[in-house]
């Protein structure tokens, strides 16, 4: 696709419905690719959680090589947000899947070689970690790239819809991967991932962007997003709500399913895709759902709702004995989750100017980044109290955190999604 077709993408006049974003080819591609993108991550996950409970039998450990990855997450994400800025998406493309495509197919040779160690792991999710760092803002900044701002909450709906269809298929696929081919050929596939996903970075026809407000010290443009995220009331109480996801919801999806497959329900890796693919059903439904909300105006109050049952949801499924029931108290964690997580993401990005946000997106990511610090400790607590009681601690946790913001804050009770359209 070329610069003038992007242009004339563009002009298209703007439509609303669930499927509004597909009219632009440029989103098209950007959807492909981190739809394969998030598949690679989920292979991931599956891969680096069995491993290291198997090799270790500790869920401390599990949560371990989560925060380790998080560190690098952590540590890269404003320095990302400033490339992102910056450098051309084409090239960020390219160069984090080249990256990430090398890490996969060298430690999937060493486990393919016998190599079982903890250290291989924890090399493994530290330089994804930095990967990741990049390749969130920049996907989430490309967006509003490439269609018309009245589109947007309908591109972002559907790019966690993708997210949602992966955590589906992916997991599944790796539970079964793991099974046939062992996780050194897993991770050899995800190098092969991540290869394709280069190759459709490169047919991805980015407009010029238009001046900006860059300041000319390094210092001083990552110190100017920091600034405004301290001083924009209605962006910094998003990102608050942002960090409950990955504190007290997500450590349930990542750290503890290996333990509720082998303790709980008494399965292997098969049944460890069936609890994370459960989650990823709910997500598609949830996506979609979220992605025909054009005629709801008070998305504040649809993401607590959301938040509110998604608690619901979990401890319902802590409670459940048996697997089935289980699975249709992930399906609505995931459903609840996406609608969430969904107007989280299209709330902050409807509030942030467009000359920064690569660098204001880079510190919203952080949240993510935190998603490790709470698979150390829901690994901790279960190795304590057991994966049941610290799933009902974490979410009624959050259950209680949908109660009070609902009383106490008025920017999220009255939020309007028409009023943040029309000041931008």
């Amino acid at each position: 696709m070329t610069a003038d077709a992007t242009a004339a993408a563009a002009a298209l006049p703007v439509h609303t419905g669930t499927f509004a974003a597909l009219r632009y080819g440029g989103y098209r591609r950007l959807l492909l690719g981190t739809t394969l993108a998030n598949g690679g991550q989920w292979l991931q996950q599956v891969t680096v959680s069995w491993l290291a409970y198997d090799i270790t039998g500790s869920g401390t450990s599990v949560g371990t090589v989560n925060l380790f990855r998080s560190f690098a997450t952590l540590g890269s994400a404003p320095w990302a947000g400033l490339a992102v800025d910056r450098v051309s998406p084409r090239r960020l493309i390219i160069a984090i899947n080249l990256w990430l495509a090398i890490l996969s197919a060298v430690v999937g040779a060493f486990l393919m070689g016998g190599e079982r160690h903890l250290w291989l792991l924890f090399a493994f999710a530290f330089g994804s970690g930095i990967a990741t760092a990049v390749d969130q803002p920049l996907r989430q900044a490309a967006v509003f790239l490439l269609v018309p701002r009245p589109v947007a909450p309908n591109a972002v709906a559907l790019m966690q819809t993708g997210w949602g269809l992966m955590r589906s298929v992916g997991p599944a696929v790796g539970g079964l991967l793991i099974a046939l081919v062992g996780p050194g050929g897993n991770f050899l596939l995800q190098s092969a991932v991540y290869g394709l996903i280069l190759l459709n970075g490169l047919t991805i026809a980015f407009p010029p962007r238009g001046g900006t407000r860059a300041a000319p010290s390094f210092l001083r443009n990552l110190a100017e997003g920091i600034r405004y995220v301290k001083g924009a009331a209605e962006t910094r109480t998003f990102v608050m709500m942002g960090w409950i996801l990955p504190l007290l919801i997500i450590p349930t999806f990542t750290a503890l399913p290996p333990i509720y497959a082998k303790e709980v329900f008494h399965g292997g890796s098969l049944t460890l895709g069936l609890l994370l693919s459960a989650v990823g059903v709910g997500a598609i439904v949830g996506g979609l759902f979220a992605a025909s909300l054009n005629s709801i105006d008070r998305r504040g109050v649809v993401q607590l709702v959301a938040l509110f049952f998604l608690s619901l949801s979990l401890c319902g499924f802590a409670l459940s004995t048996h697997l089935v029931p289980a699975l249709a108290m992930l399906v609505l964690s995931g459903f609840c989750e996406m609608i969430y997580l969904t107007s989280n993401q299209t709330l902050l990005q409807l509030s942030i100017p467009d000359d920064l946000r690569g660098r204001v997106t880079s510190i919203v990511s952080l949240n993510m980044g935190l998603s490790p610090l709470g698979a150390l400790y829901a690994g901790a607590g279960s190795d304590w109290i057991g994966p049941a009681n610290i799933t009902l601690v974490l979410s009624g946790l959050a259950g209680l955190l949908a109660v009070l913001i609902l009383l106490f804050s008025r920017t999220v009770r009255e939020y309007r999604i028409s009023r943040a359209m029309a000041s931008n």
